[in-house]
């Protein structure tokens, strides 16, 4: 197995900080009038170089912090950004074009459009279950839209956060994007900063802390959270299907992705079937023993110790109240290895049922009727991501008509993460705004409303107000009102 490197991220001092921050904010000013699309589409092709070149040393980085399979470093890290890279070169021409709008007769004579301008100096706060993909992708949307970038990747996964400051060095010069190591206070002093806007992957708890301190200087924000994403099986799905693609998205990075299925919501008729189908796809591709899991060179870790033992205080506390734990459990600090587990007989007052998982943990819901288990998701905080498994699209309607969230996969989990044609976002207590492709631009993007003046005659309801004046604005509201 692979060790943790000790690393130890660059210090940084107040007055440094600050004076990334104010060089980025003169060359911003200075970038605006010649930081053109073929200029930005040069950037983001060398940032896609440097990424190729650096391809074993991420491999190798995420290896260390905790024992990423090398497979899935490349899908799930290195893809999703040269991805990401492609589709905006491509259309970020379009992208940046004005856009021009009608006039309506109230202002008859004029002509306007909206043209996207940068922010300005952005940053970036990415999280540690993806240190790559979820520092890198955003940056890909800051460059295209113009804008200077500081970002501050996760101190949990070191050797991740040493390899993006390789590569960054490499790809741009610091006035356009510099990287700050460091812990929670690092990310906090940088939070206290008149940044233009903030793009923040993690938890809502943490959330909420960044929008507050970027209200103290009304930046805008892309909140990108998380929470317990529920997936429903209706009695006529796929179980097969339904299986496969579950496993997969929970048990992929360890159960620690913000969109993994954190529980299941399977008819009565069809949960025995189901419960083998999950146990016979983690055996097929995991191993049927813990031995065979520890062994697999497929399985990822918890990422560390706190992180390990919060999984594991799971796992006890759900045991300890009464749930049965019909397939993993098993557990070993030595490796930060948690099994994958699924989970029956869950009640309320269980941790499992109020926090997200975020790790190997699948709870398993036996219900009858649709209507309380929409009542249930409904009632509690909007999720990121719900995914249904049934063959009839009306199951799936109903389903998505009466719930809101930022996203519904049906017969698939996790993978519309990797479609740029859409947006990839919450809402409400899993985020705010939208990422990937043209969702990003704007989010990166002010839209500035350009109008001028043609041959209008609204001057001619100017003061002074006379009678002919008043009878004139008296026809515009009655008429055009």
């Amino acid at each position: 197995m692979n060790q943790i490197a000790k690393i130890t991220p660059i210090t940084i001092n107040d007055d440094e900080i600050k004076s990334i921050l104010e060089r980025q904010q003169r060359a911003q000013i200075a970038r605006r009038a010649n930081f053109d699309c073929a200029a930005r589409i040069a950037q983001l092709n060398r940032l896609s170089e440097t990424i190729k070149r650096f391809e074993k040393d991420i491999i190798a980085a995420c290896g260390a912090d905790f024992r990423k399979p090398s497979a899935e470093v490349k899908l799930t890290e290195i893809f999703p950004v040269l991805q990401e890279i492609r589709h905006t070169t491509r259309h970020l021409k379009k992208w940046m074009r004005p856009k021009h709008v009608g006039a309506t007769l109230g202002v008859f004579g004029t002509k306007a459009q909206v043209r996207p301008e940068p922010k300005g100096v952005c940053l970036i706060i990415a999280p540690w279950n993806y240190p790559i993909n979820l520092s890198l992708g955003p940056l890909v949307s800051a460059i295209a839209a113009g804008n200077s970038v500081i970002i501050k990747p996760s101190e949990v996964t070191p050797n991740a956060a040493r390899v993006i400051v390789q590569i960054v060095q490499e790809a741009f010069t610091p006035d356009l994007v510099a990287v700050i190591e460091g812990d929670a206070a690092v990310a906090q002093r940088l939070l206290a900063l008149p940044f233009d806007h903030i793009f923040f992957t993690g938890s809502p708890v943490i959330g909420r802390t960044v929008m507050e301190a970027a209200a103290k200087n009304l930046a805008s924000v892309t909140l990108e959270l998380g929470g317990k994403s529920p997936t429903i099986v209706g009695p006529s799905a796929n179980i097969k299907m339904a299986a496969r693609n579950i496993v997969w998205g929970k048990f992929a990075n360890n159960g620690q992705t913000c969109i993994a299925p954190d529980h299941v919501f399977v008819h009565r008729d069809i949960a025995p079937t189901f419960n083998a189908a999950l146990q016979a796809e983690i055996g097929r591709i995991y191993g049927k023993t813990p031995e065979a899991q520890k062994a697999t060179p497929d399985y990822c870790r918890i990422v560390n110790a706190r992180h390990f033992s919060r999984v594991r205080g799971l796992i006890e506390d759900a045991r300890a109240k009464g749930a049965q734990i019909f397939q993993g459990g098993q557990t070993d600090v030595t490796q930060n290895f948690v099994a994958p587990t699924l989970i029956t007989n869950v009640s309320d007052d269980m941790n499992i049922t109020r926090e997200e998982l975020f790790g190997p943990i699948l709870p398993i819901i036996e219900y009858v009727d649709l209507d309380k288990v929409i009542d249930r998701i409904n009632a509690a905080p909007k999720p990121l991501a719900l995914y249904i498994f049934d063959k009839r699209e009306s199951f799936a309607g109903e389903i998505i008509a009466r719930t809101s969230s930022g996203a519904v996969g049906v017969n698939l989990t996790v993978i519309h993460f990797l479609h740029p044609n859409l947006p990839f976002g919450g809402v409400n207590n899993s985020g705010i705004g939208a990422a990937h492709g043209e969702y990003g631009f704007k989010a990166f993007s002010h839209e500035k409303a350009v109008m001028e003046e043609k041959h209008s005659i609204t001057h001619m309801l100017f003061p002074p107000y006379t009678r002919l004046v008043q009878h004139l604005i008296n026809t515009v509201v009655r008429v055009l009102g």
